[in-house]
């Protein structure tokens, strides 16, 4: 057995180059596992100086001194986050407030809908199961209101983290942004001199997540105002808490869309009942989801994902199971790096012998 394990390391590990790349990833694997929570903050500020540096970059190319483009990148991203924080997120927060306290109502009219189903098809489902079937309910319910009860009596705790990442992330975001290149200088100088096979990964993925990190934010946006703007001319309840829910659908592929078509059916069946008005809204609904699947995800993603659907939904469960919400929403590109690190990989020693014999 272990005879195996060196002839295997011995294969795959004969470059130097490899050992490099392999302890690399294994660090910050390591540093994700172990200290995502810690260094959550930190973490969020990468990514979001990741994600404006393109735009300072875009304006250095238009000759503009790289300290005027900083200031006015940031300035941009604070005037959209309050945008944010002082408009969509109120009136989310008032509709989820609305939606528990309506949900009673729901749970007595949703009974009385599973009662007639004895008398309707008696053939296929009895009165004691639906009875069942309503307690099982009740109990979830129940438990789901307790949890939310929970995180309320620890919102003390909640507003203390939300006002240190409100603080500390965009002071972090600033700075990675200023002074980029002394920074990056810095941790450079702890890498070995010799890694060009991780510089040769790093430059076949670095513009695939940096275009794939955008186009999602700019795929969400788009779901989420387009969800709303027909929601609102529809007439449908909770239309902004239930777009908000459909935009960050998208960032789970495949499986986000099928999850989220389940409350936005409840509401409009709640709300109107099966009539036209629920066939305008789930028609409205299908629309949206038809042209992000067809239209602005092949326009925003089509040179950037090349994975098979079993690869980005297996690296959705993994990197999710991981690293939580983070984890899904990079499930995409950490899954394009493993894919460039295989293909970057160097071929085993007795391989590339072979090759150099033919």
């Amino acid at each position: 057995m272990i005879r195996l394990l060196l002839e295997w390391y011995r294969r795959h590990f004969s470059d130097p180059q490899a050992v490099i790349l392999a302890l690399l990833l294994i660090t910050g694997l390591l540093v994700v596992v172990f200290a995502g929570r810690l260094l959550a903050p930190l973490l969020a500020s990468i990514v979001i100086a990741y994600l404006l540096d393109g735009a300072v970059d875009k304006l250095l190319r238009w000759r503009v001194p790289r300290m005027v483009a900083v200031v006015f990148v940031f300035v941009l991203f604070i005037v959209l986050i309050l945008a944010i924080l002082l408009g969509p997120i109120p009136l989310i927060t008032q509709q989820v407030a609305q939606f528990f306290s309506e949900l009673p109502n729901m749970v007595a009219k949703g009974q009385e809908q599973l009662m007639l189903l004895p008398e309707r098809y008696p053939h296929l489902i009895s009165e004691p199961q639906v009875i069942e079937l309503i307690n099982t309910l009740r109990t979830e319910i129940t438990t789901l209101g307790q949890h939310v009860l929970s995180v309320s009596l620890s919102s003390v705790v909640g507003l203390i983290t939300i006002l240190v990442y409100v603080i500390l992330v965009p002071l972090l975001v600033f700075f990675f942004l200023k002074d980029k290149y002394k920074i990056m200088t810095w941790v450079t100088g702890f890498l070995p001199e010799e890694r060009s096979l991780s510089s040769r990964v790093w430059a076949e993925v670095n513009d695939k997540i940096a275009s794939y990190v955008r186009g999602k934010f700019i795929e969400v946006a788009f779901v989420w105002v387009a969800s709303y703007i027909a929601f609102m001319i529809l007439g449908m309840n909770y239309a902004m808490l239930l777009s908000f829910l459909i935009g960050l659908s998208v960032i789970i592929p495949y499986v986000g869309a099928t999850i989220i078509t389940f409350p936005v059916a409840l509401v409009a069946y709640f709300q109107w009942g099966v009539n036209v008005h629920f066939a305008y809204a789930m028609l409205a609904y299908g629309i949206i989801q038809f042209l992000d699947g067809n239209l602005l995800v092949p326009l925003l993603f089509s040179e950037v994902v090349n994975l098979h659907p079993v690869a980005i939904i297996v690296s959705v469960i993994v990197f999710g199971g991981l690293w939580g919400v983070w984890g899904v929403f990079f499930a995409i590109p950490l899954a394009t790096l493993i894919q460039a690190v295989l293909n970057a990989w160097p071929a085993p020693l007795d391989q590339q012998l072979d090759e150099s014999v033919e």
